[in-house]
């Protein structure tokens, strides 16, 4: 009799396998998103609109000291910027502030700099003039030197603190010794797509397959 070898079987009994625990393989996303929060009032409607906190008229008439920013090299000048803000804080004079100059040739990357800078900085105040000029204004966050300092309890006292880590090599075999591991696997196999499933059903096919195929040629190979 002529002897059956399986081979598409055996190699799915072994690739399948492999594939299927990469994907059931919990992951984590480490891509470092960069987010830059940035909120825009509503358009002025009316009188009321223009006097209110989160308009920029109020102060559009403050004494701004005019910088030019010159089209994508806002990055190269940012320490430039920086200590102009800086100064700024210094002097802590009452209406004033820093008008960056952008046109038409500026870019986003003009823009998100003058926005990092702001964050090296620390200072929280600034805005993108919409409605008319389309400069960026950075007005003077005024401190009263007189002003009383109130003290509040701290509410972060005696608190635990914890960072996370990845997990070492000694770490996933104590968590396999202790369950967790299946916790897990049974927890994400249900988080599977419709075609993993597929996959696995066709994978125990098959094996079922291969190991006929292997009974068969044991017993060929014993006649």
């Amino acid at each position: 009799m002529k002897k059956i070898y399986y081979f598409p079987g055996l190699i799915s009994a072994i690739i399948i396998p492999i594939l299927f625990w990469y994907y059931i393989s919990p992951h984590i996303d480490k891509t470092v998103y960069n987010i830059m929060d940035f909120g825009i009032p509503t358009k002025l409607s009316s009188e009321r609109d223009i006097n209110s906190k989160n308009s920029f008229e109020s102060i559009r008439n403050w004494k701004y000291k005019k910088i030019k920013v010159i089209s994508n090299k806002a990055k190269e000048n940012s320490a430039f910027y920086v200590s102009e803000v800086k100064k700024l804080q210094k002097r802590n004079e009452k209406n004033t502030g820093i008008e960056f100059i952008l046109d038409k040739n500026s870019t986003y990357g003009d823009f998100a700099s003058l926005i990092n800078d702001m964050a090296i900085a620390r200072h929280e105040t600034y805005g993108l003039d919409i409605e008319k000029t389309g400069h960026f204004f950075v007005p003077v966050i005024y401190k009263d030197p007189n002003a009383k300092v109130f003290k509040y309890e701290c509410l972060l006292c005696n608190d635990n603190l914890t960072d996370y880590r990845d997990p070492t090599v000694m770490d996933k075999i104590s968590d396999f010794i202790n369950g967790e591991y299946y916790k897990t696997f049974f927890q994400n196999i249900s988080k599977l797509p419709k075609g993993a499933f597929i996959i696995i059903f066709g994978f125990l096919l098959f094996l079922n397959i291969s190991m006929l195929s292997i009974k068969e040629r044991f017993q060929l190979s014993l006649k």
